[in-house]
């Protein structure tokens, strides 16, 4: 079971943007309006954070974790932030282990619902969680996603 939570939190992504260049386009992005949020209500404890509080933790990459909630074809779809750990909502609590704990957590899915109970779920269990974002949310603020590649086919097996 630990190997699998360990496979699964270790889809870490590290996309060809460092996390400083990331920091530095993002202080540097041209602001725009919010635009109106998922019409389902926010009933999580974790914050749901703006573009501007979301561009102030991701200008410091070395403080924080970011956790991407969705499934691989939905990173595929939809984009990323450039560097994050990757797990599913249902596996979260499998993986806790393996998630620092000197780090602040910055949770992400697609319109922030899945990582705002992902985020309650950290707290209660004694991480710095500073709030969720949706990616979806995030861009149509004029926030940076980065594309994500489809994983590569596994090599066929030789009979």
């Amino acid at each position: 079971m630990k190997a699998h939570a360990l496979k699964s939190l270790l889809s870490l992504a590290l996309l060809a943007h460092g996390a400083a260049a990331w920091a530095q386009s993002a202080a540097t992005a041209p602001a725009t309006a919010t635009t109106a949020r998922a019409s389902q209500p926010w009933t999580y404890k974790t914050e749901n954070l703006s573009k501007t509080q979301v561009d102030a933790l991701l200008a410091n990459p070395s403080k924080l974790v970011i956790i991407d909630l969705r499934r691989p074809d939905e990173l595929v779809k939809y984009g990323s932030f450039p560097a994050y750990l990757n797990v599913q909502l249902k596996a979260l609590p499998e993986v806790l282990d393996y998630i620092p704990k000197d780090r602040v957590i910055l949770t992400v899915s697609n319109r922030a619902h899945r990582a705002g109970a992902a985020g309650d779920l950290l707290t209660s269990k004694g991480f710095k969680v500073a709030g969720a974002t949706g990616s979806e949310d995030y861009r149509e603020a004029g926030g940076t996603i980065v594309k994500v590649a489809p994983a590569a086919p596994a090599p066929a097996a030789s009979k």
